[in-house]
């Protein structure tokens, strides 16, 4: 015990030394966050629309549920027992059916429309503008083409909507540009001779309703006076299915209160009523003028989201034109359609003109990503 004491004490005088003084930590700490806190604001200033995209469901809320009604069809079912089944009667003679539209650049997919509803469609109203939403000047394309849709002359009624150019293309919102065409359009209606009691399709060009939605709404009495119709969502093709999310097209019963628009007008909506093609352009030159032509512009962030290169390898990939993730208001779902579109093979229940002429439209169908 007198020995091992004079160890102890001498142990327990040893002291480890110090690497580095009490106050170098703080001073290491502010060096670390000078260096992280420019990093931090460059990334999220470049990527703050992703952030804000991907936090969308902290900070949005959902709009108001549809009401879904359900659709019932199967090929040599009669109209009078389709009517039965949606709760309707039937008619002694069909609605006379309006289709209004304003039209960019879509030839191909304004071809196939056309073709699709034909037989149905009393009149077809077109409104186009020698300018973009965005203030370039355009050529006036369906006037170009005309010819192309001879089939259906009797029943076109076309009409030019003077829009106003603009050297930079943003003096002016593109959303009030394109709310000024819709409202044009009105007017081209009422010259291509619409009554009450008609029935108007109120959509854009790719938002396409199929003929036996639209035989079934002419057919019978009962169906809401407003309706929209829920269309199977494509991208570059119907190849690349994402979901059922579109819902903008409507049909009216016209009346004195109608008025053309694409937003939302009612709670009710007709489930599974036809396609919208999202950017299923036969030319990539097409889609480039599209991306800057249509009211989301400004997704355009750089000059290199143009390159024709860059958007055929991003069309065969499923991929976004404009590097955006999904605009979702749940994380489950924001997360689910992350990532490149997974491709379909089946080309079953699409518009019947487009299979009658595959060949010419091979780039809408399975294995036709490549652009011209």
């Amino acid at each position: 015990m007198v020995v091992a004491a004079p160890l102890l004490h001498q142990s327990m005088g040893k002291r480890p030394l110090r690497l580095t003084s009490r106050g170098s930590v703080p001073k290491l700490l502010f060096i670390v966050l000078l260096m992280i806190g420019p990093i931090c604001m460059i990334a999220v200033f470049t990527y703050r629309e992703k952030i804000s995209y991907f936090f969308r469901p902290l900070w949005d809320k959902p709009p108001p549920p549809f009401q879904y009604l359900p659709h019932y069809y199967a090929e040599n079912v009669s109209i009078e027992h389709l009517c039965k089944l949606h709760g309707w009667s039937i008619r002694s003679q069909p609605r006379r059916l309006f289709d209004g539209i304003i039209f960019n650049n879509e030839v191909d997919l304004l071809e196939i429309r056309w073709r699709e509803l034909s037989p149905y469609v009393t009149k077809f109203v077109i409104l186009e503008s020698n300018t973009t939403f965005t203030g370039i000047p355009k050529p006036l394309f369906f006037s170009l083409n005309r010819a192309r849709y001879a089939f259906a002359e009797g029943k076109i009624v076309h009409g030019v909507y003077s829009g106003r150019s603009s050297s930079v293309g943003l003096d002016k919102d593109p959303f009030v540009r394109e709310s000024e065409q819709r409202k044009a359009i009105n007017g081209l209606l009422c010259y291509a001779g619409i009554s009450n009691d008609d029935l108007l399709i109120m959509s854009d060009a790719d938002e396409i309703p199929s003929r036996h939605t639209m035989r079934l709404l002419q057919w019978c009495d009962g169906v809401p006076p407003i309706l929209h119709l829920e269309l199977k969502n494509y991208m570059y093709s119907f190849e690349f299915p994402v979901d059922y999310s579109s819902w903008r097209a409507s049909v009216h019963i016209y009346g004195p209160g109608t008025l053309y628009r694409h937003s939302r007008q009612t709670n009710f909506i007709l489930s599974d009523a036809g396609w919208h093609c999202s950017f299923c352009f036969r030319h990539l030159h097409e889609i480039v003028f599209k991306m800057t032509a249509y009211s989301h512009a400004d997704r355009v962030k750089h000059m290199e989201f143009l390159n024709p290169s860059r958007i055929q390898k991003l069309i065969c990939r499923g991929d976004d034109l404009f590097d955006m993730l999904p605009e979702e208001y749940t994380f489950k779902e924001l997360i689910k359609k992350m990532g490149s579109i997974p491709r379909s093979a089946s080309a079953v229940h699409l518009p019947a003109y487009l299979i009658e002429n595959a060949d010419r439209f091979k780039f809408l169908l399975p294995g036709g990503c490549l652009r011209e």
